[in-house]
């Protein structure tokens, strides 16, 4: 039983670092500005959440690995979602909340954190949350 334990955390730390790599990566930064990727993946992951309604966010989060599930939903509260957010209102949300300067601005940030993400949520899921936000933050949204 613990080295099932084990196997499952040392699972999901590496597809957490995968994400957190291929972020770094469309930006150049070193492993010593994980704290930023970090970042910027919390705060888009929880403009998402909170856009989109209860159901969606829970079978969204259901997809995603287990440490980064644990961010999605780090202070969620479902009695206050979806919050409608029109593409300017999204995107002026995950500026406010990364404290970091991104270079080649926030709608392309959130893509760059959206496709790291997509590698682990299925194609229908996928289309799913594309198909439940308004055309203009879908326009945001990897196909």
């Amino acid at each position: 039983m613990n080295e099932w334990r084990f196997s499952t955390f040392d699972k999901t730390l590496d597809k957490t670092n995968r994400v957190l790599k291929e972020i770094e990566s469309a930006y150049g930064w070193p492993k010593e500005r994980r704290n930023q990727s970090y970042e910027v993946l919390r705060v888009v992951l929880h403009t998402l959440r909170d856009r989109l309604t209860i159901d969606e966010a829970a079978q969204l989060g259901a997809q995603l690995p287990l440490l980064i599930r644990g961010v999605y939903y780090e202070g969620w509260d479902p009695s206050r979602v979806p919050q409608k957010m029109d593409r300017e209102e999204f995107l002026q949300r995950v500026r406010e909340n990364v404290r970091y300067r991104i270079e080649g601005g926030t709608e392309h940030l959130v893509r760059v954190v959206l496709q790291a993400l997509r590698h682990y949520v299925s194609e229908g899921e996928w289309a799913d949350v594309r198909s439940s936000v308004p055309a203009d933050v879908r326009a945001v949204i990897p196909a």
